[in-house]
């Protein structure tokens, strides 16, 4: 009998804590009654179209968002128990798409400032000839603000939240995202020879291990380990890159395969091919970020898949660099995560991810003339969900879902070439643009109120930008005629 009661009284204690802990989880976020009985929330976004990109492709044509904190704490389809939500804000999007915030897995914030100084060449010669002279000459902290700046001000009015950056004095880029409000993961340029910001790969390791542990824990700022690529950096930088990442457990950013000279010439080199290359000098694994990935031979996609790689896709500056096409149907079929990336502006030549969004869907059909290839859900995946994947950070961003970080978009589909509206994937996909968003927030922010950035002063950035285009155009000519003087 004592048995039998002892038994009892622990269950008992058991499975009080169990509903304990179930219910302080539920208060943690809540259901929409408790939220409704409980406190005032942050934002209140109603009757917009509702395109969460959760696992179970929920869309809500009439649906709410909820936020506190800078979290989502509620999302669903419309009832008349919302209205009884006490909001601090509440936005009325009738007429509108809501999204999770758009996801750039790759670009060069600051070379905004080189937007049209060099174009209508191959990569080789413009990156040689034209842009690491002129980074050379202007780079600096002072001027790397100012870049992001005007990538960020781009970026945001376009519906973008999060970008990968990968730069040179990356701190600054860091403090103007975070004054901004944009979420960013941020990675020194490490290269073997001198950059603006540090004179040795030793010197770009330890500023970037300086980074890592200053904005650790941060909301906003996560930092990556950015060697530049396997033929700028020595095997010994690769390795020494990837001991610092495995460190302190964050991703290794790298480009890779851009061009089919890379393929050449380390096959030349190395007897391989750039991937197997990484793959032998143990680089490749599920925390690294690989940009391009144009010129992949089947094996080299067996390998990222089976080392789980993450793709950055940048179809726009790959087309306008003639440095192709990336496989990406193949690398869909071995179950590979991709991303979208803008790649700098100086060769794109802007941050916008919808145009992304828009050839992503369609060259990949006319190269597989296949018009089913790459859907329009699986393109807008890229440029959400999966997008934070390839940054590890899909536990937070990437979907409207309760507990998630509240980084939205809204989109005004009151456009003409917006309606009619029938599929709003196809609609976001294949017609609409970045000049057609009208809000966005950043953790719980709003950093765009109808189509205006509230964190920057636009007249003040153009003319300080205007200013310095002015010392770069100068430059340039003095340079041309000095040249044409030897001849």
């Amino acid at each position: 009998m004592k048995w039998f009661i002892r038994s009892f009284i622990l269950l008992y204690l058991i499975c009080c804590g169990f509903i304990g802990h179930a219910q302080a989880e539920n208060k943690k976020f809540g259901n929409l009654e408790d939220i409704t009985a409980r406190h005032q929330v942050d934002i209140l976004i109603v009757h917009g179209a509702v395109i969460t990109m959760d696992c179970n492709k929920s869309i809500y044509p009439d649906g709410y968002v909820i936020i506190t904190d800078s979290v989502i704490t509620d999302v669903g389809a419309y009832s008349k128990a919302i209205e009884l939500v006490k909001a601090k804000q509440r936005i009325d999007a009738t007429g509108k798409l809501v999204i999770p915030g758009l996801i750039n897995t790759h670009t060069h914030a600051a070379m905004t400032l080189f937007r049209g100084l060099a174009d209508d060449l191959e990569l080789n010669d413009w990156l040689q000839n034209y842009i690491w002279p002129a980074e050379a000459k202007f780079i600096n902290p002072k001027t790397v603000r100012l870049g992001t700046e005007l990538a960020i001000s781009e970026m945001l009015l376009s519906g973008t939240t999060t970008f990968n950056d990968m730069y040179f004095f990356e701190d600054i880029v860091a403090q103007t995202a975070k004054a901004m409000g944009i979420r960013v993961m941020v990675g020194e340029c490490l290269l073997n020879f001198p950059t603006p910001n540090c004179k040795t790969p030793e010197e770009g390791l330890k500023y970037t291990e300086e980074l890592i542990q200053k904005w650790k824990d941060d909301p906003l700022v996560s930092v990556a380990v950015a060697p530049h690529t396997p033929y700028t950096c020595s095997a010994a930088l690769l390795k020494s890159a990837r001991a610092l990442a495995d460190k302190y457990g964050v991703m290794y950013h790298i480009h890779l395969v851009e061009t089919a000279k890379e393929v050449d010439d380390c096959r030349k080199r190395h007897k391989m091919t750039p991937v197997e290359y990484l793959r032998n000098l143990e680089i490749l694994n599920e925390r690294t970020i690989a940009a391009h990935c144009v010129h992949l031979t089947s094996r080299d996609i067996s390998i990222l898949a089976e080392r789980k790689v993450k793709i950055a896709h940048n179809p726009g500056s790959n087309l306008k660099l003639a440095s192709g096409i990336a496989p990406i149907m193949d690398m869909l079929n071995k179950g590979l995560c991709i991303g979208l990336g803008t790649d700098g502006a100086a060769s794109n030549n802007d941050l916008n991810m919808f145009e992304e969004i828009d050839l992503t869907a369609k060259i990949h059909k006319v190269t597989n003339l296949d018009p089913t290839a790459v859907n329009a859900y699986s393109v807008l995946r890229m440029a959400t969900i999966d997008a934070a994947n390839v940054l590890g950070l899909g536990h937070l961003i990437g979907s409207l879902e309760k507990g998630k970080m509240a980084d939205i978009c809204l989109i005004d589909g009151r456009k003409f070439h917006l309606v009619p509206l029938y599929n709003p994937i196809s609609q976001l996909v294949y017609a609409a643009d970045g000049s057609d968003v009208s809000d966005v927030l950043v953790n719980g922010r709003i950093v765009v109120r109808n189509g205006h950035i509230l964190t920057l002063n636009k007249e003040d950035l153009i003319k300080k930008v205007q200013l310095l285009a002015d010392k770069i155009r100068n430059n340039r000519r003095i340079e041309q005629g000095a040249a044409l003087d030897t001849k």
